[in-house]
């Protein structure tokens, strides 16, 4: 269900129950090579739950509080309420996710899980990388959780909650490993001020120079901060959320290739296109007819 915020103007979605289990406080997904539902490609939102989501096999990328993530295969990926989420492109998934509601937290057997590394997620992360042994645990708990989510009986509650206890323990064990004190350093915080200006100014400010003055720091200093911090150069966060607001505005709308780069802050529309065909090695022209024949 979507339900829209007026104070922050961003779409906000609820936890639907499902045929199978009907339950509005937890629900699994299982996704076996389709493809993510359009409705929410290239929209940003929020959704009122958390959501666990192992990655069987997926290549394509999400933002989740504009970081882009390209999700990798054997990953587990984690949201809360309220981050930002946008999912940008087009492939089939294969994945199981788990979902769960702060109402499902709040039950009296279910209280000690609100405080957890995983749920608290005091470094603000999302992406949990998985060893070969993990994996194989991680889907052992998943296809029981499947399994008793799909047989209802009168003990079905306490099974699921057991369970979802030892796979949030055992993950909040990896999120202590993997996340480390270092993750809230001036240099990070750094690059999500960064991340956050562009998320502003986009569509006006092209050049790191502009964000560097923003920021009240030089140029060379951020981009070597945000190379370091992120693995990529700074201009390309710049190009890379321009890229997914220009498909953004190819996919959901009928303006012309003139009125999008106008909107995007581009002068001349040839430049544009040649912009988006560095960037993705497709025109905008070229990617709107491949979506809309997709979804045809």
């Amino acid at each position: 269900m979507l339900v829209h915020n007026d104070n922050q103007q961003i779409p906000v979605y609820h936890l639907e129950p499902d045929e199978i289990a009907g339950n509005r406080n937890f629900r699994v997904y299982t996704f076996d090579g389709t493809f993510p539902n359009q409705s929410e490609l290239l929209v940003p939102h929020r959704k009122d739950h958390y959501l666990i989501v192992f990655i069987r096999r997926a290549g394509s990328r999400q933002w989740i509080d504009m970081t882009p993530y390209v999700l990798k295969d054997n990953t587990v990926y984690f949201t809360g309420p309220n981050h930002i989420i946008v999912k940008e492109e087009f492939t089939q998934l294969w994945s199981t996710g788990i979902a769960f509601t702060n109402e499902f937290l709040s039950l009296q057997e279910n209280a000690s899980l609100s405080k957890l590394p995983l749920i608290q997620n005091p470094h603000n992360g999302h992406e949990l990388l998985l060893t070969e042994a993990d994996v194989n645990f991680v889907e052992d708990i998943l296809d029981k959780i499947t399994i008793e989510y799909q047989h209802s009986s009168e003990w079905q509650q306490r099974m699921l909650t057991a369970y979802l206890t030892v796979l949030l323990t055992y993950l909040s064990r990896l999120y202590t490993e993997q996340f480390t004190e270092n993750d809230t350093s001036i240099d990070k915080l750094l690059l999500k001020d960064f991340q956050a200006k562009i998320d502003e100014c986009f569509r006006e400010l092209h050049e790191v120079g502009d964000y560097a003055s923003l920021l009240h720091i030089s140029a060379g200093h951020l981009s070597e901060v945000v190379k370091t911090q992120s693995g990529k150069p700074a201009i390309k966060h710049i190009h890379d959320r321009l890229v997914m607001e220009a498909r953004r505005l190819l996919f959901h709308t009928h303006h012309s290739l003139k009125e999008i780069a106008f909107e995007l802050g581009f002068s001349d529309a040839s430049y544009f296109s040649r912009f988006v065909k560095r960037e993705t090695g497709v025109t905008p022209a070229e990617y709107r007819a491949s979506i809309r024949e997709m979804y045809q």
